[in-house]
């Protein structure tokens, strides 16, 4: 199982990078392979810096032959993503949102459909509209038809939505606690939904 985790901070060793990384950590413990991708170093790198749908269907003209071309690569063969997101004004950041929306050239092929999301955010206070930007991560991976994980059971509890944190996230444990919990719901639940993104190498 390959898992992606998307860093949608600016700050590559901030607290959402950290909530990130310790999701990793469970995922290769557990035995699944995992991948840190950091969304700012993307989109500043990028000629066309957000979608302007130049195409449509997209044709990917804005980033061909790009490092956000071989990151969409990446997500074409994962069987999970877990996205992070500090709260910006109760939402995402704003390069995680231009990163998604040039996502259009992966909807077209169904690359996306069926793999397994789980989100993660980090806010200044503890009600901090945590919640809200975990929201929007979902209902972003919903339009790609991927099955989007949340709460498990009473004793096995990543949160509601996913997984919420303050900072500085190294002194909340439980933000920590289900961050290990949701990475292994989205390791689970890929395992058991591998069959589902057969399309994928079939060519359909």
């Amino acid at each position: 199982m390959y898992i992606v985790a998307i860093n949608g901070s600016p700050n590559a060793k901030g607290n959402t990078a950290l909530m990130l990384r310790v999701a990793l950590e469970e995922i290769t413990a557990a035995g699944g392979e995992g991948h840190f991708m950091q969304v700012s170093d993307l989109m500043t790198k990028s000629k066309v810096p957000y979608c302007v749908a130049c195409s449509n269907p997209c044709e990917g003209n804005c980033f061909r032959n790009t490092a956000l071309e071989e990151a969409y690569n990446l997500l074409r063969r994962c069987d999970g993503i877990i996205m992070g997101s500090p709260v910006y004004f109760c939402t995402v950041s704003a390069p995680l949102k231009a990163f998604w929306d040039k996502t259009r050239f992966l909807r077209k092929d169904k690359a996306l459909l069926n793999v397994v999301g789980g989100a993660l955010a980090v806010g200044a206070s503890r009600f901090g509209g945590q919640e809200t930007t975990l929201r929007s991560m979902q209902d972003m991976m919903f339009c790609q038809g991927m099955t989007v994980v949340g709460d498990g059971f009473i004793d096995y509890d990543s949160g509601h939505l996913g997984a919420c944190a303050q900072r500085p996230v190294e002194d909340d444990r439980d933000g920590l606690i289900r961050t290990r919990i949701l990475a292994r719901r989205v390791l689970e639940v890929a395992q058991a939904t591998a069959g589902l993104r057969a399309h994928r190498t079939q060519g359909k």
